[in-house]
């Protein structure tokens, strides 16, 4: 990939896809097409057709999803698989019709077994049951996996699929609706402790720039108390001599559930070294022999990128509380789903091919706050 090739990163604005444009624009590349889902709906196949047409380009980063945490994957299932198949097959075909030299699909570790063993190797895929309340999602990436798989055995094409675990960074979503854990937890802790505090001017200010469902910085004390109850967020009574009530952020689940997280732009800097210095023929992990047919079944050609380290939500939000300056309590709601219990990448093939994370979580924790709270 040299500096003046033509670069499409396909969802620029969101976490990955803006992580992948920084990296590339401090790397020297500035050859770089990025388009707003208002111009260009990838979901739309002719849209899609006219414009790898029209561009020419010669690399591809498919970043462009439809992405949210558990309660938005369980709730809006049919939007998830359908949203995702439709971006996949529109650029990955238009990438292959258009003569596109390498493009690199993102998908997810969520395509792994429920009860895969840890830490999950890349040839897990499709060996068991997916955990449900993902399900729709997690079978479009599979799918994503396969059409690049397909498309290189059959026409020699250069697509290479990456599995990352659970990211968070800079241009994350806050929306407590349809956030992931991590970004939620910030949230949800911030406004706890700004709740115990009694500081409605700065609550205000977080819902001028992130408004919750109806709610937003105009709302009555009442309302943003009951929006904030909604999603765990309340204050308990006073205590001896306190002058405000401490903050209690509620969690889904037990807490035990463990989860690896790395820092999105640890991720971009891992995905364009791949597209730099890896071709498809590198990363062919397995090759079986059929014995009735003698032929060479090549399956599990994807990477997962991740810090091959993880931690347990209690343990997350403990460590949160901490660079936060929160006081509270946390009360876990057993009644609620843990999901899938541990979910560890082994990530011995991604250092095999020559690629490390540098940011630990409490690093990645300080920054995602200090962006937080820097946002306009």
């Amino acid at each position: 990939m040299n500096k003046n090739d033509k670069i499409f990163v396909a969802g620029h604005r969101g976490l990955v896809g803006s992580a992948i444009l920084k990296n590339l624009q401090d790397k020297g590349f500035t050859n770089i097409v990025t388009k707003r889902h208002k111009d260009l709906d990838l979901t739309h196949q002719q849209a899609t057709a006219d414009f790898f047409k029209t561009e020419k380009t010669d690399y591809v980063f498919l970043a462009a999803a439809k992405v949210g945490g558990i309660v938005a994957n369980n709730t809006y299932r049919a939007d998830f698989i359908y949203h995702n198949l439709m971006i996949q097959n529109n650029v990955i075909h238009q990438s292959y019709v258009s003569g596109v030299k390498k493009l690199l699909f993102l998908g997810s570790t969520c395509i792994y077994p429920k009860n895969a063993d840890q830490p999950i190797k890349e040839n897990s895929l499709l060996t068991d049951t997916l955990e449900y309340t993902n399900e729709p999602y997690a079978i479009a990436k599979i799918a994503g996996i396969k059409l690049c798989e397909s498309y290189n055995l059959q026409y020699d094409t250069n697509f290479i699929s990456v599995m990352p675990t659970n990211l968070y960074g800079p241009n994350d979503n806050f929306d407590l609706e349809k956030s992931h854990v991590l970004p939620a937890l910030i949230r949800k802790i911030h406004l706890a402790k700004l709740l115990s505090e009694n500081n409605w001017n700065l609550i205000r200010e977080d819902l001028k720039k992130n408004p919750i469902e109806d709610i937003s910085s105009e709302s009555s004390k009442e309302n943003i108390l009951k929006i904030l109850s909604k999603y765990g967020i309340s204050t308990s009574p006073l205590r001896g001599d306190a002058q405000s009530a401490e903050g209690t952020v509620e969690i889904w689940g037990t807490g035990n559930p463990k989860r690896e997280f790395l820092w999105s732009e640890d991720m971009a800097d891992a995905c364009v070294h791949i597209m730099q210095n890896i071709d498809f023929k590198d990363v062919v992990s397995s090759s079986f022999t059929d014995a009735k047919s003698n032929e060479k079944e090549i399956r599990n050609a994807h990477i997962n990128i991740g810090t091959g380290v993880d931690i347990s939500i209690k343990d997350l939000a403990i460590l949160i509380k901490k660079v936060v300056g929160f006081k509270g309590d946390f009360v876990f709601n057993t009644d609620k789903p843990d999901g899938t219990m541990r979910k560890l990448t082994d990530v011995s093939k991604l250092h095999h091919l020559g690629w490390e994370h540098s940011v630990e979580l409490q690093e990645g924790i300080e920054m995602m706050y200090e962006w937080y709270l820097d946002k306009k």
